[in-house]
C-alpha cells in the first residue's frame, strides 16, 4: 500500500514508538494524526506533517471525534498503528498483600479495551474509502509485547493486556478482510524509550546483554520501520511479528 498523499493515526504518537513511527510515516508522504494524552502533547516534537490530536484511547467519544478529523481531509486514511499503552508491575501475591484489582483493570483497559477502541473506530472510517486496485482499504498495527509470550514475575496484568491483543489480531484480520483492511501486530522486545531512560546505565547494560542479537536494545527507529513495512507489505496479513533480537524472557 502507498503511503504518500493518504492519512495516518498513530496512538501514544508523542513519544516513544509512537513518535518515531508518526515521524516515519510522515517522512514516507502520509498526513500523520499522533494522537496522546495532553500532557504528553505538551512535551512532544514539532515534526513537519504532523499534527497531535489530545485523546484518551479509552474514551470511545474523543476518539471518535479525532478519527473523523484523520479522516475529514483530502487524504483518505488507510493506516493506523496502535502504541498507546502503560507499563505496571506487582506480583499477584506480594508482601503487601494480593494484587490490586483497580491496577489489573486499568492496565487491560488501556492496553487492549483503548487498542480495541481505536482498531474498530477507525476500521468504520476506513471501510467507508474507496479501494485501491487491489480491493485494499487500510491497515491497523497494534502493538503487543514479548510479555505476551513470556510474562515475567510481576508482569500478571501486562502480560494479560498484551497476551489479549495476540489473541485479538488473527480474529480482527478475518473480520475486517471482507472490508480490505489488513491487520497486523508487532510484539517489542526490550526498547529503548523514554521509560528507561529513567534507569541507571548499569541496568540499561544489563538488560541488552540478555539479548542474544544484537546485543542491545531495540531503537524506536526500529519498531517504526517494521511498522512501515507492515503498511507496505500487501500480502502480511493477520501476523505478530516478534521484534526481540531473539530475546525469550527469563522468569524475573
Amino acid at each position: 500500500m502507498q503511503l504518500a498523499t493518504t492519512a495516518a493515526v498513530v496512538t501514544g504518537g508523542a513519544s516513544g514508538l509512537g513518535a518515531a513511527t508518526a515521524a516515519t510515516l510522515a517522512a514516507k508522504g502520509a498526513t500523520v494524526y499522533a494522537l496522546d494524552l495532553p500532557g504528553s502533547i505538551e512535551r512532544a516534537p514539532s515534526v513537519e506533517g504532523v499534527t497531535y490530536l489530545a485523546t484518551d484511547v479509552c474514551d470511545p467519544e474523543q476518539v471518535e471525534a479525532s478519527v473523523a478529523t484523520a479522516a475529514s481531509g483530502d487524504a483518505p486514511l488507510r493506516t493506523v498503528v496502535n502504541c498507546a499503552g502503560i507499563v505496571t508491575s506487582q506480583r499477584i501475591l506480594g508482601r503487601s498483600g494480593h494484587h490490586d484489582l483497580g491496577l489489573f483493570a486499568r492496565t487491560v483497559q488501556v492496553n487492549l479495551v483503548g487498542t480495541f477502541n481505536v482498531l474498530t473506530l477507525a476500521a468504520a472510517r476506513i471501510a467507508e474509502t474507496e479501494p485501491d486496485a487491489d480491493g485494499q482499504r487500510g491497515v491497523i498495527v497494534n502493538t503487543a509485547s514479548v510479555a505476551a509470550f513470556e510474562g515475567q514475575v510481576g508482569q500478571a496484568a501486562y502480560a494479560a493486556s498484551k497476551g489479549g491483543i495476540v489473541g485479538l489480531n488473527i480474529s480482527a484480520a478475518r473480520d475486517l478482510a471482507q472490508h480490505g483492511i489488513r491487520v497486523n501486530t508487532i510484539a517489542p522486545g526490550i526498547v529503548d524509550t523514554p521509560m528507561l531512560a529513567q534507569v541507571t546505565e548499569e541496568f540499561r547494560a544489563g538488560l541488552a546483554k540478555g539479548v542474544p542479537f544484537p546485543q542491545r536494545l531495540a531503537r524506536p527507529d526500529e519498531y517504526a520501520q517494521l511498522a512501515v513495512f507492515l503498511v507496505e507489505h500487501d500480502y502480511i496479513n493477520g501476523e505478530v511479528v516478534r521484534m526481540d533480537g531473539a530475546l525469550r524472557m527469563a522468569p524475573r
